[in-house]
């Protein structure tokens, strides 16, 4: 069945693609720009976001491309920078992308106080509208945004009915599939009937997607930590410019290994633990060698033991998914997985492969820097190489779906040196546009069972299945476990 559905998908996703070369892009090339139609060629994700927006129908897929295509141009959508932005729009802080709903979706911030209708400045604010969807929909590909239509301290002298219509088609047509629900917050009841007539704009596959909420019932939608204090939040972030706002990403605890001496009495009752649980599975000749190394630990210097550490993460968690990147393969390649609190597992592993013919310095951010340490966070990884990144949650804090991780890389010249300084300093010296950026999201495993990420009980007993075998069947168990009836 789900081998079917692929091929029936990648069937629709061939035609729309001959059709609309043949229909619309022969002798009419003027009307798109050629890097929309290039990439339409090659990003299957991109068709499909078109194709189900439009129910697997072609024909109004193609009417909708054709209609998304020439915005995109006369938009100039791919050559939107900063500097396309007036200042003072990006300094009064109306439009921005800023923390996570409960389901893990970033929050596209439209504070409607700041918006006073005026034609002369219509444009520009579509422009800026455009140019944060466009820079979130490159960097996070396909996963949904949830608009927050804040209308707290507003006056009818705010809303603006064309701007509004203009974002529902920003959704509708332009970034189809990118919206997870919009959330009116504090709507004045003067608003209503402007309102119903968004609802009709959404029509009725997205009107289910529009949720009105007071102060009491926005925090079904939204936790306290992401929520500004005048929606009975904690967020006690605020907004400035310059810099852009950016994805709330932060150094994590321990930057480089162990910083203070809990750590270091950390890592060894994990690495003790673990070789407790692990001594059940294997002989008493394993068991001995495990325990000498165990008791070897006390006499060794810092970086073996941090290596005994690592291998063991080795041994337990293998992420199979890999991201392809320019200057680095990254494995998991979208998620971490992390044990619940039942199943006692703390760690996971992030494998980082340098595929170029220079020295790669990469450093690896959160926007949940007090929960984690990861080690190492800042480094570099010679050609042909891989690095394995330990990451824990610290202090018994609790793993959730809204954290992230950022993985930041750049090629190094040969004379570069790679101590603490000097990669300071690079980082402080590099051109923005040569440095490959990646995003994982966390994932929290509801069970005690052992995972492709959590291998305790099966690390030394792998004879009748390999750690692939594992994966697929932790992988099946998942999806059957996420679409079960509660």
């Amino acid at each position: 069945m789900a081998e079917c559905h692929t091929q029936n998908k990648a069937k629709l996703v061939s035609e729309t693609r001959r059709r609309f070369e043949a229909d619309y892009v022969t002798d009419k090339s003027d009307k798109y720009d050629p890097r929309d139609v290039e990439r339409l060629q090659q990003d299957d994700n991109w068709v499909e976001s078109y194709l189900f927006w439009r129910h697997h129908n072609v024909d109004e897929t193609l009417k909708m491309l054709d209609e998304s295509f020439q915005w995109r141009k006369e938009m100039s959508v791919n050559d939107l920078t900063e500097s396309s932005i007036p200042r003072w729009l990006l300094e009064i802080g109306g439009i921005y992308l800023h923390g996570y709903d409960k389901e893990g979706n970033k929050l596209f911030w439209i504070r409607v106080k700041y918006h006073i209708k005026d034609h002369k400045t219509t444009l520009d604010k579509k422009k800026l509208i455009a140019f944060w969807l466009e820079r979130y929909a490159k960097r996070e590909n396909g996963k949904p945004v949830t608009v927050m239509f804040d209308l707290s301290e507003t006056g009818i002298n705010s809303i603006d009915m064309d701007f509004v219509r203009f974002i529902i088609n920003c959704f509708k047509v332009y970034y189809p599939k990118y919206l997870s629900k919009m959330v009116i917050f504090d709507m004045p009841w003067i608003m209503n009937a402007a309102f119903k007539i968004v609802k009709s704009w959404l029509g009725p596959e997205a009107v289910s997607l529009l949720k009105f909420a007071s102060k009491n019932e926005v925090q079904d939608y939204v936790s306290v930590e992401y929520l500004p204090p005048h929606m009975g939040g904690t967020d006690p972030f605020k907004y400035s410019y310059p810099p852009l706002v950016d994805d709330d990403f932060q150094t994590p605890l321990c930057e480089n290994g162990p910083i203070a001496s809990e750590d270091e009495a950390s890592s060894k009752e994990d690495l003790e633990s673990d070789g407790k649980e692990t001594l059940e599975t294997i002989s008493s000749e394993e068991q001995t060698a495990l325990l000498k190394k165990i008791n070897v630990t006390e006499h060794t210097s810092k970086a073996e033991e941090n290596e005994k550490v690592d291998s063991k993460m080795k041994a337990f968690k293998k992420p199979l998914s890999v991201f392809k990147g320019p200057l680095l393969h990254i494995s998991p390649a979208e998620e971490l997985y992390f044990g619940s609190t039942e199943s006692g597992e703390k760690k996971t592993l992030i494998v980082l492969t340098n595929v170029t013919k220079n020295i790669v310095a990469f450093k690896v951010r959160t926007t949940a820097p007090e929960k984690y340490r990861v080690k190492p966070s800042n480094s570099s990884c010679d050609p042909g190489a891989s690095v394995d990144i330990v990451v824990s949650p610290h202090g018994g804090l609790t793993v959730s779906a809204q954290d992230r991780f950022l993985i930041m890389a750049a090629e190094m010249e040969q004379s570069s040196g790679t101590g603490p300084a000097e990669l300071t300093q690079f980082w402080k010296e590099v051109p923005r546009n040569k440095v490959m950026e990646h995003r994982l999201r966390c994932h929290i495993v509801e069970s005690s069972k052992p995972t492709t990420l959590t291998l305790k009980d099966n690390a030394f007993n792998m004879s009748d299945k390999t750690s692939e075998d594992l994966y697929l069947q932790f992988a099946n168990s998942s999806r059957e476990s996420d679409f079960s009836t509660p």
